[in-house]
């Protein structure tokens, strides 16, 4: 999308990609704001990584599933524009992070036609672009979109990644919320994100505890606050 005010890469299945997306949404709807959503696949970003040893059981394959749906939503811009990948993007994290089945949605599961296809035609859009589930020939343009992303805020980061501004702006990872904020307070959370990326030389503002966010998936109500985990490298695993 060329001259939009905010680029935003995200992962598919990233529970705190997905928080901050509807966040951004909130700030939309209240501004005057547009986005390209864009791509970062956590499974590429942790291609060398050993996954038994550095993360809990099954982040393999929900990675390898969010980069399969992907290679979808990549299929979905290049045959019918930009302006598909929000909307199918919404669909896709309704669906595994809020939906009334996301709880019991296996990770893999989640990279399957039997859950995208519906998705598919939810937004408007043909079955068949769940052919590219399998198709690797859109890793390519993944990992150029992957390594973009990557440049912009330095490689020891994770999703979502929000480029303030593009192409000249300040991008940050985060930031990463747990809870989904009023209307108001949404606007206000957002122009203090808008100092802070707009002051020269600033890097970095970081906890390592995070709530469980605000989704079904979790078991957390949008009433309620998650339970408080020490996240590290992308994960509820403890340092040793």
């Amino acid at each position: 999308m060329d001259n939009a005010d905010i680029a935003f890469y995200f992962d598919p299945l990233c529970p705190f990609a997905w928080m901050t997306s509807k966040w951004v949404r909130q700030v939309v709807a209240q501004r005057d704001y547009t986005v390209d959503w864009r791509f970062i696949s956590l499974r590429m970003i942790n291609a060398n990584v050993d996954y038994d040893s550095h993360f809990p059981p099954d982040y393999e394959a929900g990675h390898t599933a969010g980069l399969r749906l992907l290679r979808v939503a990549a299929r979905a811009r290049a045959q019918h524009g930009r302006d598909v990948v929000g909307p199918l993007y919404e669909a896709i994290g309704a669906r595994a992070f809020d939906s009334d089945v996301s709880q019991t949605l296996g990770a893999a599961e989640r990279g399957h036609r039997g859950f995208v296809e519906p998705l598919l035609d939810q937004v408007g859009l043909p079955a068949d672009l769940a052919d590219a589930l399998d198709d690797t020939n859109w890793d390519t343009e993944l990992r150029a979109e992957t390594d973009e992303a990557l440049a912009l805020t330095g490689k020891d980061v994770g999703t979502p990644i929000i480029h303030f501004g593009p192409p000249h702006g300040t991008a940050f990872f985060g930031p990463v919320i747990s809870r989904l904020p009023s209307d108001k307070d949404a606007v206000r959370l957002w122009d203090h994100v808008v100092a802070l990326a707009g002051f020269p030389g600033f890097a970095e503002l970081k906890r390592s505890l995070r709530e469980r966010p605000q989704l079904r998936s979790f078991g957390v109500g949008t009433d309620e606050a998650g339970i408080q985990e020490d996240w590290h490298g992308g994960s509820r695993r403890l340092k040793k």
